[in-house]
């Protein structure tokens, strides 16, 4: 063989195996961009026993068709829990008088409307609209009542998966499998199962025992790292899908080809989280995919039975009134208003259903000499790493009836303290997360749901109104004509005095 003869082939071989090289990545990188479809195909076909046995195949009910009417017609819709009048006008693009008038059997001042009322909304037609079928109910994405008697270990443990052998560090704790998904379930009010069917679906993660990396769930970067942090960002999306669908705010998704997905406005706001974080995370094909029939609901039907045969109860009743609350500061105190309605949890995102007071003269991170007190009589359910969870309800629980979540507090009581309205309950610090100053963190929930003080559940104190501003932590407190706002730095104009009642 010549030189020039082998330095062709040697040039040659080695164009083959570059070609042959990029071809094998680039298959590997669209068998994870399209990780969820790949699950979804998998899902009928399980290779372990399912723990809660269900009858044959998840049989949905045939999807209803959209048809073009004229504008403003009144068409049928039920009332879903949690839904409100107002977030009712902007999913169907109308006018929230015309919304009232078509209803006049319900009060206008009403909260939450009545499970399973039937309505009559005026219909504003896009030929644009998605599918219209709904995944799951709202009552098994938060960690309400329905989680109650879920045992994520156990269930975790009867599956071969590399799920129940993972360990990892966070949040000062070293952690499972089952604990991280807990961890996540409880901080953002996520339904532990929610959170294991997402990781079966996007990583195999009860039926495959080989590891999947750091970066399971798709998000890159050194801060999406590991296991409880891929499940935390994942939570933030589904919230903020949740949260927006629940005040209205989320009607259009942008798929990643660019198509343009306008939600059915029928849809639940479990069902808009799920498309809202499929959206965001997988390519359009896959997206379709997951939010079909055949795609992220079978496979949660294959673990947990059809979650449309037998419902849970809803979560949020009608007329849904928040419990009478005081300040957080004792009688006398002047505080400062240093946050106006923000993330509970989590960064940026919805929900917004945090506020944040200061006490005056306290440096940096010292710890106040001031006690922040009981917003009302309950017991505590949880205590420590600056967080109080306080119980309205007092049966222990926190995933049932009203919570005061408070954060950054130290010298906290231990769990199962009873407390009345003002009693002491910790000082505040910049303990538990990211903090520039001393102050405390408050947002309620009811049943597992957190109230965004724009939803239709106001919070007030000592007849001050919670008033959320266009960005987080901007706002007010609002009595009659008067308004405060929210500033972080603390000054005169910002300072609220409790005792009013």
């Amino acid at each position: 063989m010549t030189r020039s003869r082998f330095l062709a082939l040697l040039t040659w071989g080695f164009l083959l195996l570059l070609i042959y090289t990029r071809v094998r990545l680039h298959q590997a990188r669209r068998v994870e961009a399209a990780s969820g479809e790949a699950r979804a195909a998998f899902a009928p076909t399980l290779a372990f026993p399912t723990p809660t046995p269900w009858p044959g195949q998840p049989t949905p009910t045939p999807l209803p068709t959209r048809e073009p009417l004229p504008q403003g017609t009144l068409v049928d819709y039920t009332a879903q829990p949690g839904d409100s009048f107002a977030a009712l006008a902007r999913r169907f693009h109308a006018d929230l008088t015309e919304l009232l008038r078509a209803n006049p059997e319900l009060p206008p001042d009403i909260t939450t409307l009545p499970p399973g009322y039937p309505l009559r909304v005026p219909y504003y037609y896009f030929p644009t609209w998605g599918s219209p079928f709904k995944i799951l109910p709202d009552a098994l994405f938060v960690n309400g009542p329905a989680s109650r008697d879920f045992d994520t270990a156990a269930f975790v443990a009867q599956y071969p998966g590399w799920l129940k052998a993972y360990q990892g560090y966070a949040m000062d704790t070293q952690y499972t499998g089952p604990l991280a998904v807990d961890m996540v379930a409880r901080n953002y009010s996520i339904s532990p199962r929610l959170l294991l069917a997402l990781l079966e679906y996007r990583a195999a993660a009860l039926s495959d025992p080989n590891s999947p990396g750091a970066y399971m769930l798709g998000f890159r970067g050194y801060q999406n790292r590991g296991l409880f942090l891929q499940l935390s960002r994942a939570a933030m999306l589904l919230n903020h899908g949740y949260y927006a669908w629940r005040l209205g705010h989320l009607d259009t998704l942008i798929l990643s080809d660019g198509t343009e997905v306008r939600l059915d406005p029928w849809l639940n706001a479990a069902t808009a989280a799920l498309h809202y974080y499929f959206a965001r995370t997988l390519p359009a094909d896959a997206y379709h995919q997951a939010v079909s029939p055949q795609g992220f609901f079978r496979l949660y039907a294959a673990l947990f039975g059809d979650p449309w045969q037998h419902p849970p109860a809803p979560h949020l009743p009608a007329n849904l009134r928040q419990p009478e609350l005081v300040f957080p500061m004792p009688v006398g105190h002047a505080w400062s208003y240093t946050g106006g309605p923000h993330p509970a949890w989590g960064d940026e995102l919805l929900p917004w259903a945090a506020v944040d007071f200061a006490p005056a003269g306290v440096r940096g991170c010292e710890i106040s000499r001031d006690w922040a007190v009981a917003l009302a009589d309950g017991v505590v359910t949880r205590s420590g790493r600056g967080i109080v969870v306080l119980d309205l309800d007092g049966d222990g629980d926190e995933r049932t009836g009203w919570v005061i979540f408070y954060l950054h507090l130290v010298d906290t009581p231990p769990v199962g303290t009873r407390l009345r309205r003002r009693d002491p309950i910790g000082h505040p610090s910049c303990e538990g997360g990211h903090a520039t100053g001393s102050h405390v963190h408050l947002a309620r929930r009811y049943n597992g749901e957190w109230m965004d003080p724009e939803g239709p559940v106001p919070w007030v104190m000592e007849d001050w109104v919670v008033v959320k501003g266009e960005r987080p932590y901007d706002g007010w407190l609002k009595l009659g004509d008067w308004y405060v706002r929210a500033s972080p730095r603390g000054t005169n104009d910002t300072l609220i005095a409790a005792g009013r009642k």
